[in-house]
């Protein structure tokens, strides 16, 4: 296989690595915001802003398909988790460092295996099944129960995780049978109807710059998302999913950028532990798809 950077497996990794790079950077926002603002207003806005993006893809979309979904079902069970599982992910950005909040939100490929047996039939294998829990060993390093103090930042990113796992099995069990628009826009509705409906209780002016910076981050999820499309699109997931791990690179050089935070020892270690599991159990899947 060649490493030139003209081949399809070349440009996949880059385009992973700008993928997660510009989801770094819009969780980055989420917690400048989160010290002014509640997190309930930062996502009415982001999914307000999203929306444009959102009709502007589906324009540009080929498809002759209707928007009435395929699993009505499975959508709703998705559009369900998207207010909680949002909620969990950005409280956690705004109260724990990223570097740790990264570490903990990195065990969602561990979730998926488990999740994989139940709802999608897949067998998983004693060495997979030793991965995911040498995966939760590096959570408990990096969460030092008993040690620490835990808060309700920590719960949340574990929360969201394993909503996020749930969500993404739904994607991998219905995603092909299923107009990327549909997957996109029922939950966008969900979460707008939703925090239309407590935003008045939370709702606080937003400055100029930080209305700015908060479409911003829609923006940067939007590009994400189509730039991790076309990463897979050009290489197996087996060298793409890996790249999601740059993250906590980015965690620590925005960490010590704007918020002065340190890399703690037992982090770094719980989180090369789970990176490691999370490698390794895509390198197995993608020996036995």
């Amino acid at each position: 296989m060649s490493l030139s950077l003209k081949s399809d497996t070349a440009k996949g990794a880059l385009f992973g690595l700008l993928a997660f790079g510009m989801f770094a950077s819009h969780d980055v926002v989420i917690k400048l915001l989160g010290g002014g603002y509640s997190i309930f207003q930062i996502i009415f806005f982001s999914t307000i802003f999203s929306f444009p993006l959102l009709i502007l893809m589906m324009v540009f979309d080929r498809s002759t398909a209707t928007l009435r979904p395929n699993f009505p079902g499975w959508i709703a069970v998705r559009c369900g988790l998207s207010i909680p599982v949002m909620t969990c992910i950005f409280y956690a950005f705004t109260v724990l460092d990223l570097a740790e909040t990264y570490a903990i939100l990195f065990t969602t490929p561990l979730f998926i295996t488990g999740l994989s047996v139940p709802f999608l039939k897949e067998q998983v294998g004693p060495r997979r099944w030793a991965a995911v829990l040498l995966g939760f060993v590096g959570v408990l390093i990096v969460l030092r129960p008993g040690v620490s103090d835990l808060g309700l930042g920590h719960l949340s990113a574990l929360l969201g995780a394993f909503g996020a796992a749930v969500t993404f099995t739904i994607l991998r069990k219905v995603g092909n049978a299923e107009r990327a628009s549909v997957m996109m826009l029922y939950p966008m509705l969900v979460n707008l109807a939703g925090m239309s409906l407590v935003l008045p209780f939370v709702y606080k002016p937003m400055a100029m710059p930080d209305l700015g910076i908060n479409a911003l981050m829609s923006v940067l999820g939007f590009l994400a998302a189509v730039t991790l499309l076309v990463a897979y699109r050009k290489a197996a997931a087996v060298i793409v999913a890996p790249t999601q791990y740059s993250q906590i690179l980015w965690a620590v050089l925005y960490g010590t950028l704007f918020f002065g935070e340190t890399l703690a020892l037992n982090v770094a270690l719980g989180a090369a532990i789970i990176i490691g599991s999370g490698i390794f159990i895509v390198f197995r899947e993608s020996r036995i798809a």
